[in-house]
This record gives structure tokens, C-alpha cells and sequence, in this order.
């Protein structure tokens, strides 16, 4: 009779810090006080900034924007993993993650303004622009990856996707040749229960998310995204374990969009009420104040001097951004291919006019 081997598989779940900051103090991550307290700034300058956006978007002076309200620790816990010569490719809902990593706040809102200007990283800042169709960065995530591994550099490249992209082609091509070549990559989801408004149990039969890197080859980690500490310390692993050659990883951050998809969308019309005020009782904030003012890192002082600063430096990215002069319409003719073709030669001469005018 042939013998017949099954293999199991399991998917770690990870929680440091629960809704009432209480803390596994064997699992947190070795960070200092001071360190504990940036995690905090951070999170509340992103949320600040959130705010600020959606407010400047119903005064009609940003155009769409897509809420992070909610998903603060995902985004912040997993871009302070990050060194700054490692690379970060993010979606659509990252402004966490890119504050982290010091993109101007004056990009942030300039992008959402509608000004592609927004897109022009900084010089020597390793970090993709906002990506807008779902999933499509995955795979060009996982090339970067190839390249620096050819090339040697000591760097790891993370690329951040939520719960709807895995249903996406690109993400298993990516995951899937990130396995092949075993790649230093770490594909950071926050599932966030939601894909506009197609529930997770429409995107999956799987348990987990994190289960599918099994599929791939690599390993797969489900963490509680509303938990700094253990956002930090799965993505601290997965950088580390890409930069030493120990291939990709997925970590799973189960959180919850706590706002509407976008400023277009309207959540209450297929989610309910009830579930948005449960993980209201799970923000990524709260709980880790919770935490510091038991260690003596919170009290109010430290939280209106931490506000008043986050919010003076939103203002001035607002005041930089609105001062931007206007593009020039005959960018979008100049900078769609490497050379003018004839047609975008013509397309331009009648856009301008016979006098150089542009006519709008």
C-alpha cells in the first residue's frame, strides 16, 4: 500500500499590546522610551494630517482622498522597521508610512490636490509614489527586489497592499516569483476588512490572509494591526530576515477602515454601525497612550505640546502647498514619452495655438 504524507501548516498570530494597553512585556519589541514615544508622535501626526485632508477635500481643495483613520499603527509600526536606503512601495492609503519615511507633508496633500508634481520622490529618498490601481506595484516590488539581490545591496524592499489586492493577479505573481527566487521583500496587508465595499469574506475562503505566502514558499504572519508593537515587531523580523538572504515574508496587520473607502464612497450603505463602534474600542492610539501614561511617557502636558506641534506642521505643508504655482498644461504633452512623437508635436501646436497661447 503507497504511503501517504500530509503536511501541516500553521499561521502565527501576534499581539503585544491589547485595547487597554496592556502589554506582554516579554513579546515588545527592545525599543527605548524615547522611541516609544516617536511611535506615538507619529501616529498622531498621521492622524492629523488624515484629518486635516478630509476636511480640505470637503472644502473642495483636495480632490478624492483615501482616509488611513484606523490604520495608523500598520502604517507607522511597519515603515519604522525601515532603514533609509530600504525601499518602500506603497498603495493608496499610506500616508502613515510615508510620514515615517519624511516625504514632505506638502507632497502628500500636493498629490491629492490632483497635482501629479506630488509623485516626484525627493531625490535620494528610496520610496515609490502612490500607486492607484490595486496591485499593480506587487510585482514591480518584487523586481526591485530581484535587482538589489543581483546587485548585492544590503537593503530590503517593502510593499504595502490591502485585503482586496490579493485577489488580484499581480499579487500572486509577485508573491509567487518573490518565493521562486527568494527575494528581500516583505509584503506588508492591512487587511482592513473591506475592498470599497466587498467584505473579506467575498475576497477569501482562507482563514488568514497571511496563510497564502505558505503557497509561495516563505513564511506568513498574521499580527494585530491596531498594535504598534506588534506591527514593529513582525516587520523588524521580515527586514531583517530579507537583508541576510532569508527571503520574503507576508505579514497579515488585521485592522479596520474605520472611514469611508474614500471621500466618494459611503461605508454606511453596505457595513454597519455596530462594527464601526466596536474597533472604535481597538484605535491604535488610545491603547498605546494607555501604555506610556502607566510608564510615566503620557500626561497631558506631553499631549497638547505633541498636538499643537503636529498641527502647526500640517498647517505649514497646507500654506506650502496651496503657494505652489499651477503646472504647466504642456507638461502632460512633454513628459508622456521620452521624445515628442509627431502626433503629441501637432496635439501641442493646436493646444497652444498659432501665437504660443495655450488655449484651455
Amino acid at each position: 500500500m503507497p504511503k501517504r504524507t500530509i503536511q501541516s501548516f500553521q499561521v502565527e498570530w501576534l499581539q503585544v499590546l491589547d485595547e487597554h494597553g496592556n502589554c506582554d512585556e516579554e513579546l515588545r519589541p527592545p525599543l527605548s522610551d524615547k522611541e516609544i514615544q516617536k511611535l506615538y508622535e507619529y501616529m498622531v501626526l498621521a492622524r492629523i494630517l488624515d484629518e486635516k485632508s478630509f476636511k480640505l477635500q470637503r472644502e473642495g481643495r483636495l480632490g478624492t482622498y483615501a482616509s488611513i483613520l484606523g490604520q495608523e499603527a500598520a502604517q507607522v509600526g511597519s515603515a519604522f522597521a525601515l532603514q533609509p536606503s530600504d525601499w518602500m512601495f506603497p498603495s493608496f492609503r499610506e500616508a502613515g508610512a510615508s510620514v515615517v519615511r519624511g516625504l514632505p507633508l506638502r507632497m502628500i496633500l500636493q498629490y491629492w490636490s490632483g497635482d501629479e508634481r506630488g509623485s516626484q520622490i525627493p531625490e535620494g529618498q528610496n520610496d515609490f509614489p502612490i500607486t492607484i490601481p490595486v496591485g499593480t506595484h506587487i510585482p514591480i516590488a518584487a523586481g526591485a527586489a530581484w535587482a538589489a539581490k543581483m546587485k548585492g545591496d544590503n537593503i530590503a524592499v517593502m510593499a504595502y497592499l490591502g485585503d482586496g489586492a490579493t485577489s488580484k493577479g499581480d499579487f500572486h505573481e509577485g508573491l509567487n516569483f518573490a518565493g521562486v527566487f527568494s527575494l528581500p521583500v516583505v509584503f506588508l496587508c492591512q487587511n482592513n476588512q473591506w475592498a470599497i465595499s466587498v467584505p473579506l469574506s467575498r475576497q477569501t475562503r482562507s482563514k488568514t490572509l497571511a496563510q497564502k505566502a505558505i503557497a509561495y514558499g516563505f513564511d506568513g504572519i498574521q499580527v494585530d494591526g491596531n498594535d504598534v508593537f506588534a506591527v514593529y515587531q513582525a516587520a523588524n523580523e521580515a527586514v531583517k530576515r530579507a537583508r541576510s538572504g532569508g527571503g520574503p515574508t507576508l505579514i497579515e496587520c488585521v485592522t479596520y477602515r474605520m472611514g469611508d473607502h474614500t471621500t466618494a464612497d459611503d461605508a454606511s450603505r453596505y457595513r454597519k454601525e455596530e462594527d464601526v463602534q466596536e474597533w472604535r474600542k481597538k484605535d491604535p492610539i488610545d491603547r498605546l497612550k494607555k501604555y506610556m501614561a502607566a510608564r510615566g511617557l503620557w500626561d497631558e502636558a506631553y499631549e497638547q505640546r505633541v498636538t499643537a506641534a503636529a498641527r502647526e506642521q500640517v498647517e505649514v505643508a497646507v500654506t506650502e502647498e496651496e503657494a505652489v504655482p499651477p503646472p504647466d498644461p504642456r507638461d502632460m504633452f512633454r513628459y508622456t514619452f521620452a521624445e515628442l512623437t509627431d502626433e503629441l508635436k501637432g496635439q501641442m501646436e493646436h493646444f497652444l495655438g498659432g501665437d504660443g497661447r495655450v488655449r484651455l
